[in-house]
């Protein structure tokens, strides 16, 4: 896979979120959209759960490799949209089915403060930036312990006033398709949550919390099934 040295490429564009980062164009005429982040924890974060994301079958934009620890790279893309409030009702119907990966991540970030979060690319809505996923929080501080065992953003991404694009986005879903965005991580085997974020250098908690997740969200899933 190609490896990337922003050093050596040409700096074409300034940042379009709230870390530094710039629009970087090879000689090939190739453009990345680089995040130079505060630490490379942060940066191994955001690639962790990007990985995770497309375990789990959801979209993302494309991550390049970089050869700075503190660098996220992804492959710059045109967007046809680049809001939630643009999102057609067709296309906000394939942004819900994620709600389970945003909740099981813990992305409280995943529709943007501002709503900026989910763009569609090609027909395809997808999430574009990590960076509230995990341990971090959007702009760079640690969750701590409200990054836990369990999942109440599955409540949280539909309710929270907080959040208010996150309710506008998922807060009509019933349970049944709350269900069903919980199954498209359940189904997910255990091996393969601890290879991925093996492979990117995350710590064996990070997996074994990650499973702790996956397993309330399926202890969910059961009890709304049970008769009353």
């Amino acid at each position: 896979m190609k490896v990337i040295d922003t050093a050596t490429l040409r700096q074409v564009g300034g940042r379009m979120g709230s870390n530094p980062a710039g629009i970087f164009e090879d000689e090939q005429g190739r453009c990345y959209y680089v995040k130079s982040l505060e630490s490379p924890a942060y940066a191994r974060n955001e690639l962790i759960a990007a990985r995770l994301y497309q375990l789990a079958g959801a979209p993302t934009l494309t991550y390049v490799p970089t050869t700075q620890a503190h660098e996220v790279a992804t492959e710059l893309v045109h967007l046809d949209k680049k809001n939630v409030a643009h999102l057609s009702p067709e296309e906000c119907l394939q942004a819900q089915h994620w709600l389970g990966v945003h909740a099981w991540t813990a992305n409280w970030d995943a529709a943007g403060f501002l709503g900026d979060n989910q763009g569609v690319v090609q027909g395809k809505v997808v999430t574009l930036d990590m960076g509230g996923a995990l341990d971090f929080r959007a702009m760079g501080d640690m969750k701590g312990k409200a990054f836990g065992p369990q999942v109440g953003e599955l409540d949280t991404l539909r309710q929270d006033a907080n959040n208010p694009f996150a309710v506008r986005l998922f807060g009509d879903m019933d349970e049944t398709r709350v269900q069903e965005a919980i199954q498209v991580v359940t189904r997910i085997p255990d091996e393969k949550i601890r290879q991925v974020i093996a492979d990117l250098g995350g710590r064996e908690k990070l997996a074994d919390k990650m499973i702790a997740r996956k397993a309330h969200m399926a202890a969910r899933l059961v009890a709304e099934c049970l008769p009353a």
